[in-house]
């Protein structure tokens, strides 16, 4: 399903899809399709951005947050501790585990950039540019809110989420500068950029929304 959506950021109209499950994790663009997990659910899906119609879809019991797309494999947080779970986009077959050191359940946002993996933890609430597949900590920013909530990498901008407060932040991908933040319809969860607009899974109204990065930088 797809719509037109009068909540805005600044005024901005947000085209929207209906999620297909009811406890939104993670979201991440691989070129084609929108993927989206669920962690009740325990799926998997690819989605058409144009209509929101079901591509591709699979089974996974280790969804827990945030999603993102390496070019080969599908990288979802999960698992107790969080880690990343590589799996085959095709098959749904797990391929292998990056670990997340130190071991925790802090990890809430994942995004792969040109520099590397982006993520996003709480308490203390951190963005860490990570060797990918190394997985060494690169740079560390510390970042505002109370809870954040899914995190993705345009053009050099690293946006997350605080989902208490239904808010996305954008900082500078190179000097962890803040570069603005705006209210969110709803509450976010995992977020993607599809290289023209900005994603995010709005948790209470289960929605996938799409919006205007510079509405947010403005």
């Amino acid at each position: 399903m797809r719509a037109r959506d009068d909540a805005t950021i600044d005024g901005a109209a947000a085209d929207w899809l209906q999620a297909p499950g009811q406890y939104l994790c993670g979201l991440t663009w691989d070129g084609m399709y929108l993927w989206h997990s669920d962690q009740v659910a325990t799926r998997i899906w690819a989605i058409d951005r144009a209509d929101g119609s079901i591509a591709r879809t699979f089974r996974s019991a280790w969804v827990r947050a945030d999603l993102a797309y390496d070019g080969d494999v599908l990288c979802q947080v999960g698992g107790r501790p969080k880690r990343l779970v590589l799996i085959d986009p095709d098959t749904g077959r797990v391929e292998g585990f990056r670990p997340i050191l130190p071991p925790s359940g802090r990890v809430t946002g994942a995004e792969l950039g040109p520099e590397g993996l982006w993520l996003v933890l709480r308490g203390p609430n951190v963005v860490q540019l990570r060797d990918y597949p190394g997985m060494s900590i690169l740079r560390e920013y510390p970042v505002p809110g109370s809870s954040p909530s899914g995190l993705t990498y345009a053009d050099g901008t690293v946006v997350f989420g605080d989902f208490e407060s239904g808010t996305l932040h954008a900082i500078d991908a190179g000097t962890g500068a803040h570069l603005g933040s705006g209210k969110a319809k709803g509450r976010p969860t995992g977020m993607t950029w599809d290289g023209e607009r900005l994603w995010y899974c709005d948790f209470p109204a289960r929605a996938l929304r799409a919006l205007d990065l510079d509405r947010l930088l403005a």
